[in-house]
């Protein structure tokens, strides 16, 4: 079973998690994953590249000059594909890119660069991921005693969005932060390390490994954060 390091924000080794096996201990399916990555770049195509035929630009009615005996080749109309502003012969017209990719098919792409990334050590698990205020130097800090290598690309993750953590990542180049919702294997790929908090851990294991949708999955997280508010108010009680 895969497992990995959970750091605290000081980049202190403070505990090991297990992670689950289905989800973060495939062996990666690098077809499913070339399919899935050039699907969502031709997605986003918007396909409106637009040239006039010679139907459909103005002007042109007039026959340019007579058809004999000037010595030069007939033509009926100045907007012919060889003359200046003329129509384009076989230009781009509007037409859509798109290409469905199966459900099943795009969460295993995303388990394969999931599992990549444990096998890589390129997971960096943190208990929390949380600031008071929003400050890049209190970010650069986070990130320069957590295990990633200065200068590489970094996703985070969040399980739920937090404004200080925005801001504060937004002027760092190397630096992207977002939901975890909005999880896709372009961007997996494209960061070299993937920094997550355990609620987003628990959120991933539960969509992508249980089945459950994003919203269930969400749902169920804040119930147990509620319970171990609950449990943790009862304890504080008691011991009073």
């Amino acid at each position: 079973m895969p497992s990995t390091t959970v750091y605290n924000q000081a980049g202190e080794a403070v505990d090991q998690l297990e992670l689950s096996e289905q989800v973060f201990g495939v062996v990666p399916n690098v077809a499913v994953l070339h399919q899935v990555v050039t699907a969502q770049m031709v997605n986003r195509r918007q396909g409106n590249a637009s040239t006039k035929t010679r139907s459909e630009i103005s002007g042109g009615n007039k026959k340019p000059y007579r058809q004999k005996g000037t010595g030069r080749a007939r033509q009926g109309s100045t907007r012919a594909p060889q003359f200046r502003h003329g129509g384009t012969v076989f230009g781009p017209r509007p037409h859509p890119y798109h290409q469905d990719v199966p459900k099943k098919m795009r969460r295993l792409a995303i388990r394969s660069a999931l599992s990549d990334k444990v096998a890589n050590a390129s997971l960096i698990v943190l208990n929390d991921l949380s600031l008071s205020a929003p400050r890049t130097k209190d970010m650069l800090e986070i990130l320069s005693k957590l295990p990633s290598n200065e200068g590489k690309h970094v996703l985070m993750m969040l399980p739920q969005r937090d404004e200080n953590v925005v801001l504060s990542a937004r002027n760092i180049p190397s630096a992207k932060v977002q939901h975890v919702a909005s999880i896709n294997v372009v961007e997996l790929l494209k960061h070299d390390y993937v920094i997550m908090p355990l609620k987003t851990v628990r959120w991933i294991e539960l969509v992508f490994g249980e089945g459950l949708s994003a919203e269930e999955a969400s749902l169920k997280i804040a119930e147990a954060a509620a319970t171990d508010v609950e449990s943790t108010d009862s304890d504080v009680a008691g011991e009073e």
